[in-house]
């Protein structure tokens, strides 16, 4: 059973949630904040699997409450779920420990799929996202269109056999593409491919 935290001020958003977790019935919501200050309290005391965590919080925002979970309870993910399409926003949350990050416009099947990937502790990032952290790193480290394509994929926890039939290429292409970009950023796992964009210091 995946146990869920949800954190956000608006009762209609975390009511919107649960009515979408209920489609698994592997997923249960362990507990509900509607601060920031509350939601680090009942994070740390409940350990939850995954916590969905808004930006703008009272109190303490989302940010600064991802940052103070992540060390009390590093097993517990931090989904970031918010309107916020603002790119120094997803750095500093990603910066602050959170795995995924969701805009609110995403879809259910967005929800749950995120949920799934952290509860395995595989980043998730909706397609937007991924997008614009990459594009930083394209300009810089020269990377081709194609390679910044297979490296969003992989980013969004897609195995290279899926990318090849996306993408209508061999499977030897997909890796071929995907370890030069990998080393034209000077990185070494998965993990790292959307850290690369969120460290300004590299980008």
């Amino acid at each position: 059973m995946v146990r869920i935290f949800l954190a956000d001020q608006h009762v209609l958003i975390r009511g919107g949630l649960r009515a979408v977790l209920r489609a698994r019935s592997d997923f249960t919501v362990c507990g509900e904040a509607d601060n920031g200050a509350e939601a680090v309290k009942l994070i740390i005391q409940a350990k939850p699997d995954v916590a969905i965590m808004n930006v703008n919080m009272p109190d303490i925002n989302g940010i600064e409450a991802t940052r103070q979970i992540r060390k009390a309870a590093p097993n517990t993910e931090i989904l970031i779920f918010t309107a916020e399409d603002n790119e120094d926003i997803m750095r500093e949350s990603l910066r602050a420990g959170a795995r995924g990050y969701l805009l609110k416009s995403a879809s259910d099947e967005q929800i749950i799929d995120a949920i799934a990937a952290l509860a395995e502790h595989h980043g998730y990032y909706s397609d937007s996202v991924t997008e614009k952290l990459l594009r930083g790193g394209e300009n810089r480290s020269h990377l081709t269109t194609r390679e910044r394509e297979v490296l969003r994929l992989i980013a969004n926890g897609r195995r290279s056999k899926e990318i090849a039939m996306m993408l209508g290429v061999s499977l030897r292409t997909v890796e071929t593409h995907r370890a030069a970009g990998m080393r034209k950023l000077h990185l070494h796992s998965v993990a790292e491919v959307v850290r690369y964009a969120i460290r300004e210091q590299l980008v």
